[in-house]
């Protein structure tokens, strides 16, 4: 007897989520940071001198939750804020050194497998994953909206 799709799509969702959590389980045994601490902190030091807003903006997440991962992975000792020009507001950030053996030694992909699987993907396919996920989410009768730009993946 043939499985109806549902039940396919509903097996392929298991196989994304679960490769995601064992990359970060790995992530974390590996490099002693959470995925997203990881994907951070590989965004810090390929854009050195790039500001919290730059981390948000490249993690596509609030300036709130990039500033959290921030202040961790400063009290890890892994990255600096650096205040830059005359306006002593603007704080630059940059890896450490033990930052960047950090980076050295964690496993690949280091901003998550699922990230890089989308960035693989040939833009049409990327556009119709989009469309079709939207109608997914459309037709949800629970679903957290918030949770887009909230929640890095390593966190759910």
């Amino acid at each position: 007897m043939k499985k109806p799709r549902m039940l396919e799509v509903l097996e392929q969702f298991r196989i994304v989520f679960k490769s995601i959590r064992r990359h970060y389980q790995s992530v974390e045994r590996r490099a002693g940071i959470s995925g997203a601490q990881l994907w951070a902190l590989a965004q810090i030091a390929g854009d050195p001198g790039g500001t919290v807003g730059d981390l948000a903006k490249g993690l596509a997440i609030h300036q709130s939750t990039a500033s959290n991962l921030l202040r961790r992975l400063e009290g890890l000792g892994l990255v600096t804020r650096q205040r830059q020009g005359k306006d002593q507001r603007v704080v630059a950030l940059y890896a450490t050194p033990q930052g960047l053996k950090v980076l050295k030694r964690a496993p690949r992909p280091l901003r998550g497998v699922l990230q890089q699987a989308l960035s693989d993907l040939p833009a049409r396919n990327l556009e119709d994953l989009r469309r079709e996920l939207r109608k997914l989410i459309a037709v949800m009768r629970t679903k957290d909206l918030e949770a887009a730009r909230a929640t890095p993946l390593s966190d759910i």
